[in-house]
């Protein structure tokens, strides 16, 4: 046998083998990933949501651990998906660079900086709760097409956001005017605000909105004939104009995607990419617009989405 005869027998061998090497790894059963969820209360609504993700996952290990009941995160093996619930158990999870990579559940971005500033621990992936400030702006151009200058309340907290809202403003061609409202109970700086702006755009910051001050921003915007954008729809329920913001199910089909991801890929940070649009019809018609189909604009503005 010629030397390039044998060379072509032994290739063909060697495709053979690697050919059922294949079919092998492909009838082998898939080995169950252990996925833990934690926070500190063990509630119903945290029991139904474990339910449903481990409906969704079937082949492997769901289950939910109340925080008092773990070792340190480095005694969990790193084979286990960690996803966390609350900010105490994130708090918890920050204590120990060691330990499995982690989810962190519906975190704000307001949350995350008070805790971990610039930095993305590389252990941690954020799950951002509250909506992209350039969907929102979006929304806010969808809904009112003439409105250019857009005014956003800020604090000590949220003021890091200012930088990202006008470049996102910039690209769309709207200003910002943002004033600074430190102390809730002096509605100056919202009035001059409301004077010098065409719509409010509202930030998550708990401190700025909140059940205490609904009354006093509601009031006053529609006083003036300005709509409120945001910041959840906690708020558009309240009497927001409107808001995009991601339910459980949105969450759940997060998770079911990353959880099929190896954890070495998951991003840094993650703004949720299924989301609703919430609308308050009742004060859409007292602001003169016609008729929202919350469907049909979440779709829209899902299309102009660019998030990993």
């Amino acid at each position: 046998m010629t030397l390039a005869r044998m060379s072509t027998s032994l290739l063909n061998h060697l495709r053979h083998c690697l050919g059922l090497l294949l079919v092998c790894l492909a009838a082998l059963p898939v080995h169950a990933a252990d996925v833990l969820l934690t926070g500190v209360e063990d509630s119903p609504g945290v029991q139904a949501f474990t339910q449903a993700l481990a409906q969704q996952r079937p082949k492997d290990n769901v289950r939910f651990l109340p925080l008092r009941e773990l070792p340190p995160p480095s005694r969990i093996p790193c084979t286990t998906r960690l996803i966390l619930l609350d900010l105490a158990s994130l708090d918890w999870r920050l204590q120990d660079h060691q330990g499995p990579p982690t989810l962190v559940l519906r975190i704000s971005r307001l949350q995350a900086n008070q805790r971990v500033g610039d930095t993305r621990p590389l252990h941690l992936s954020l799950l951002w709760s509250d909506p992209p400030l350039s969907r929102q702006l979006r929304l806010t151009r969808s809904l009112l097409p003439q409105a250019r200058r857009i005014g956003v309340l800020f604090g000590k907290d949220s003021e890091f956001l200012l930088k990202e809202l006008h470049g996102a403003a910039h690209r769309l061609g709207m200003e910002v005017v943002a004033e600074r409202w430190d102390n809730t109970s002096d509605s100056r700086p919202l009035q001059a605000l409301l004077k010098n702006s065409d719509v409010l755009l509202g930030l998550d910051d708990p401190h700025l909105y909140n059940p205490k001050t609904a009354k006093n921003l509601l009031l006053s915007s529609y006083g003036q004939q300005r709509a409120l954008i945001g910041p959840n729809a906690g708020f558009v329920k309240a009497g927001s104009l409107a808001s995009s913001y991601s339910d459980q199910s949105d969450w759940l089909a997060i998770l079911d995607e990353l959880l099929d991801r190896p954890p070495a890929s998951w991003p840094r940070s993650l703004y949720p990419t299924r989301f609703k649009v919430a609308t308050n019809p009742q004060v859409a018609r007292s602001l003169g617009l016609e008729q929202i189909d919350p469907v049909a604009l979440a779709i829209q503005l899902a299309e102009g989405d660019t998030w990993p």
